[in-house]
């Protein structure tokens, strides 16, 4: 599987990218994992969320944050620099476990990236995502077609995470976000050692192995 870094992109131009790759990997090609940080931007999946936005399009636009609708699975949620993101664009037909698979495997690597950064993060029942303790580290929105993976798995790395004040947070009233700096941070450990570059790196190698196996 390919490892496309993508650095800093915006959302309409990482899926520009996504959706050809899909049917490239369709057609019989070379399946492969976008890794990226995104420009600021609020994004809507297929199940809605529009109602949880706090500010108009409008507002936010005017504050250098994009408005998107996307064609993964889920609510609202929200993607910046310093959050580590992958979008593996893989044929799941034929995989043992398929989709919920794939689905447990993104969540996985997350859990695995954190616990070597020394954070205790889990899953909580029927809220997806990455959890640590009551608060919320990652989420996950997958899209599909005719069996191919897009869309993927987003880690908050670094301190600040307040473009989730602007949403409430994949539609669940109450739920608050957090990032493996800010968890450094509250226990007592250097805040530095949640460097993006290192986590987009490993959250890549822990996938793979997890996919591979």
């Amino acid at each position: 599987m390919r490892v496309v870094d993508l650095g800093t992109i915006g959302f309409s131009e990482a899926l520009a990218l996504q959706e050809p790759a899909v049917e490239e990997v369709l057609a019989g090609g070379e399946e492969r994992i976008f890794v990226l940080e995104h420009r600021p931007v609020v994004t809507f999946g297929r199940h809605g969320g529009e109602a949880f936005l706090l500010e108009t399009p409008d507002q936010l636009r005017a504050r250098g944050v994009d408005v998107a609708k996307a064609s993964r699975g889920g609510s609202v949620t929200c993607h910046f620099p310093g959050q580590a993101v992958i979008y593996p664009v893989m044929r799941l037909s034929g995989r043992p476990g398929g989709l919920k698979r794939f689905f447990s495997d993104l969540e996985q690597a997350a859990i695995d990236v954190l616990a070597g950064l020394g954070i205790e993060a889990g899953r909580s029942e029927g809220r997806p995502g990455v959890w640590t303790g009551p608060r919320k580290i990652a989420s996950v929105g997958v899209g599909v077609r005719r069996w191919v993976s897009y869309h993927g798995l987003a880690l908050n790395v670094g301190p600040d995470i307040s473009l989730f004040n602007v949403i409430t947070a994949c539609g669940l009233p109450g739920v608050e976000m957090t990032s493996a700096a800010l968890e450094l941070a509250r226990a007592g450990l250097p805040a530095e050692r949640a460097d993006i570059g290192s986590v987009k790196h490993e959250l890549v190698q822990a996938f793979l192995r997890l996919a591979r196996g």
